[in-house]
């Protein structure tokens, strides 16, 4: 229970995150084998529980419709059901949010009117959709379906919607905020997006930036061996990737998960170009986890409660996929509070202290990046798992990053040496990476493959000019 769904295998043996492709056909089968069962078994609970509104006394009890076994079937839905031990009440609600995704006319029978008013039945609950032709149900569909007319059990069942149940901890099931001024439980039924992809195609789509996502699959060519870091902030490093690796381990098998807050939350700081993003894209790589960053620009609001708003959709959203979140110049977002002298100044403290809380609860990994570690208010620091320093690169570590950026069908003038350049230029990885393109780009333009002294020397005072340096 205390696995996030997409954090670890299922029970069956399946990996969360993809399906072997010769075995697709076969496991599309066998899920929607064990679809159809349960949602068989939910149409006989509509119609049980529908007859009993009405009055009639000859129906049966929904609670006298047993659920179906999957005593020995192999399916990703079932192990889902498995894996969260979900009671028939929570099985019931997932299905009630599932089935306008695969059998929309499952709940066509809460259309029913009622004769006396000439309209649908208010304890059906359940709206009508932009585009969707269908039922979707709401929360009061949902305590209909459980409840019925007894009070007593419908408080009970309201506890499925509580912040602390698995439902909401693991972003699973979620009822939608209601206009203001209107019931709570009249909010929209909605299974996350990520559930609904696990339990129909048998894997999870990689989401698209998006107003719902602002944030951005970032990827690269590069690999370990390619990264150019000092030998305390390799350890480091290091360490974050053990986490990632051995976290089901130290918090199930060790027994941790009483004391240890789950998720990893680390600073990457350092001045810009010493290789905090394309450290971050590389442990994605290599631990085969996909990196996000977070855009700023889309996250950042000056309406009041917009910002939370926006980074709660990314946070709700990342809690079902095995990823990393990045958040490039956080000191944007998560910078230190400052004292209070008007509204705005009050504000803007709320939002630090929200993001202080929700990163914390997040049970993923979180990467912030930072060019001064100053900016960072005090009490995200203590939250922290590691503050990773990027310094600038030594002379041997800049003359690595001088040779292994050129490219092998390139030449270099003659008298020109690299070693020379590592000496006399502090430059930064980024850096070395603009002059290089820059020297690359002047030679092809002249129709060479000879890299020039001179070309190098242009690229690297239009470096020391940003830092406002020169030569």
């Amino acid at each position: 229970m205390g696995n996030r769904l997409c954090g670890a295998a299922m029970d069956d043996g399946t990996a969360v995150r993809g399906v072997v492709t010769d075995q697709a056909p076969a496991r599309h089968a066998a899920n929607a084998a064990a679809l159809e069962k349960d949602l068989q078994w939910l149409s006989q609970v509509i119609e049980a529980r529908v007859r009993r509104g009405q009055g009639s006394s000859t129906g049966k009890d929904i609670w006298d419709i047993p659920a179906p076994r999957f005593n020995g079937e192999e399916s990703l839905y079932s192990s889902f059901l498995r894996h969260y031990e979900m009671s028939a009440e929570e099985r019931l609600a997932v299905l009630l949010a599932l089935a306008p995704h695969v059998r929309p006319e499952t709940l066509d029978g809460l259309f029913h009117a009622n004769e006396q008013l000439g309209r649908g039945h208010t304890e059906f609950g359940g709206i009508q959709g932009r585009m969707h032709g269908g039922f979707l149900p709401t929360g009061e569909t949902l305590l209909f379906l459980l409840a019925g007319n007894d009070l007593t059990r419908r408080f009970a069942c309201q506890r499925i919607f509580d912040r602390d149940h698995f439902f909401a901890r693991h972003n699973i099931l979620r009822l939608e905020t209601a206009p203001a001024g209107e019931p709570m439980m009249s909010g929209q039924l909605v299974l996350a997006d990520e559930i609904v992809d696990f339990v129909t195609g048998g894997e999870l789509r990689k989401p698209d930036f998006s107003r719902d996502f602002p944030a951005k699959l970032i990827t690269t060519e590069m690999s370990w061996e390619d990264l150019v870091l000092a030998p305390g902030t390799l350890d480091q490093i290091k360490e974050l990737e053990a986490w990632i690796k051995f976290e089901p381990v130290l918090m199930n098998d060790w027994g941790l998960e009483r004391r240890l807050r789950p998720g990893y939350r680390c600073l990457f700081h350092g001045p810009p170009g010493t290789g905090k993003t394309l450290t971050a894209t590389v442990i994605g790589k290599r631990l085969n986890l996909d990196v996000y960053r977070v855009a700023l620009s889309s996250v950042i609001s000056k309406y009041i409660g917009e910002t939370e708003k926006n980074l709660e959709r990314i946070f709700g959203r990342a809690e079902n996929m095995r990823c990393i979140l990045f958040f490039d110049e956080a000191d944007a977002l998560f910078g230190k509070r400052t004292t209070v002298s008007d509204a705005h100044d009050r504000y803007a403290n709320q939002e630090v202290s929200y993001l202080l809380q929700r990163i914390e609860d997040f049970a993923g990994v979180v990467i912030l990046a930072s060019n001064f570690i100053g900016n960072m208010d005090e009490a995200f620091m203590r939250r922290f798992q590691a503050a990773v320093h990027f310094p600038m690169p030594n002379v041997e570590e800049r003359h690595r990053l001088w040779r292994d950026s050129l490219s092998k069908k390139c030449l270099l003038e003659k008298g020109l040496k690299l070693d020379e350049l590592s000496c006399r230029y502090e430059l930064s990885g980024g850096a070395i990476m603009n002059v290089v393109r820059y020297a690359s780009l002047m030679a092809l333009a002249e129709g060479s493959n000879v890299i020039r002294h001179c070309e190098l020397m242009n690229g690297i005072r239009r470096e020391l000019q940003k830092d406002g340096k020169t030569i």
